[in-house]
């Protein structure tokens, strides 16, 4: 068995902060928020009507041949878009690799649909203002568009990705939400390290905007400071008051080093471990963050480092109360006075794509020598005793560890090293 260096070699992001290196770069930055109004849900009577959304993404820039738009919802593409750009800033000649040893990994989650894929044949459904079930199946077979179910398939961006970028090898995909872009990059980067392939896209795309999604998690958990969108998502701000919905996806090249150092690509970060665990909500107990810490510690382990050599810790920063105070505990015991960022106070969560974004910060953090800084940050809570960067801080240990939590109780953590 092998055990070969991965690094990483290019980063694509399709966020609501920016799309690209540059845009997205340039909004941590200088602390530009994702969050705003939703016009789309003015008139709607959803009680939350803000989020982050992609609203400059054109799919069409990105995505060949363009008939294969047909068959992609929104997820799909931005995922699709994210490959694309990561493997344009690893500089990396696809038709110079061998594909046989050039897999994809993917983080995916459930689907939704847009309502109006649906309207219609709800209201063939419906006589005299009520809605006929039985009549359902035969109208949805008969009406809706044939190759529906292929654009709503979660395993379909790898597959997209794969396609595109003729990567014959190992092709996969990760559904277990949150955390499944920091799983997606673990399995890609235990691909190479096993000298089962030389190249991987690992990358994650999700979204929590759908009304239909909403619908079914409901409002509890989500921030209502509809009077300053922009300032809604707090992680670990004593004044929080919940998370907010977005979507995006992003995306990383991993290669060999042996691989990257025969094409002469820049090294932008490399794989040092990863630990991942599951606190399992039995009975209606509630969670403790034992997941958490099992995972830091594996993953501590797994990179040989003692917990004073991270650098910095990407948290999960959800916004949510309890989520915030269970994760600030775990990383104190772990972690003691680590500096840390939280990435989603500028675009909430995104879903399964939402640890892949998250992950581009510091990977670009890392290169820059830049640690991204909390947007969001006013007042500290006591029940959160952790060091959270407000303003840039330079990288004096190059090594980043980012984590990610599951509202079903999985937990991941990765660590990367810069030197």
């Amino acid at each position: 068995m092998t055990n070969r260096e991965v690094v990483i070699t290019g980063v694509g992001v399709v966020c609501p902060i920016g799309i690209g290196r540059t845009p997205f770069l340039e909004s941590l930055q200088t602390g530009r928020s994702g969050v705003a109004a939703l016009p789309e849900l003015a008139e709607t009577e959803v009680p939350v009507k803000f989020g982050s959304a992609l609203t400059d993404f054109d799919a069409k820039l990105y995505v060949k041949p363009r008939k294969s738009l047909k068959v992609m919802c929104r997820e799909i593409q931005a995922g699709y878009a994210a490959a694309t750009l990561a493997v344009e800033d690893a500089g990396l000649d696809v038709a110079a690799v061998d594909s046989d040893r050039f897999g994809v990994v993917y983080a995916s989650e459930l689907f939704y649909g847009e309502l109006s894929e649906y309207t219609e044949i709800y209201r063939s459904c419906t006589v005299d203002g009520e809605f006929r079930f039985p009549a359902w199946g035969s109208r949805f077979q008969s009406d809706m568009y044939p190759l529906w179910m292929l654009k709503y398939l979660p395993n379909m961006v790898a597959c997209h990705v794969g396609i595109a970028h003729d990567a014959r090898g190992p092709n996969n995909t990760i559904v277990l939400g949150e955390v499944s872009s920091l799983l997606a990059l673990t399995e890609a980067a235990h691909t190479i390290s096993r000298g089962v392939a030389d190249v991987m896209i690992a990358g994650g795309t999700g979204s929590r905007l759908y009304i239909a999604a909403g619908l079914f998690r409901g409002d509890s958990n989500l921030s209502h400071r509809a009077d300053a969108p922009e300032a809604a998502s707090r992680p670990f701000d004593a004044d929080r008051d919940g998370m907010v919905n977005g979507e995006g996806a992003g995306a990383v090249m991993l290669e060999s080093r042996a691989h990257a150092e025969a094409r002469g690509a820049k090294i932008l970060a490399r794989f040092a471990g990863s630990g991942q665990s599951c606190e399992p909500r039995l009975d209606g107990r509630p969670p403790t963050g034992d997941a958490l810490r099992r995972s830091i510690r594996r993953a501590l382990e797994d990179a040989a480092l003692p917990a004073e050599k991270i650098g910095h810790y990407n948290a999960h920063g959800l916004a949510t109360i309890e989520d915030d105070r269970l994760e600030a505990q775990a990383v104190h015991d772990c972690l003691g006075g680590v500096p840390v960022t939280a990435i989603k106070s500028y675009f909430g969560n995104l879903g399964a794509g939402g640890g892949m974004c998250e992950l581009v910060a510091s990977v670009l953090g890392l290169e820059l020598g830049e640690i991204p800084a909390t947007i969001n940050y006013q007042r500290p809570d006591p029940a959160c005793p952790v060091q959270v960067i407000q303003e840039p801080l330079p990288v004096t240990t190059p090594t980043a560890m980012i984590a990610n939590l599951s509202g079903t109780g999985q937990a991941a953590a990765v660590i990367l090293r810069g030197d």
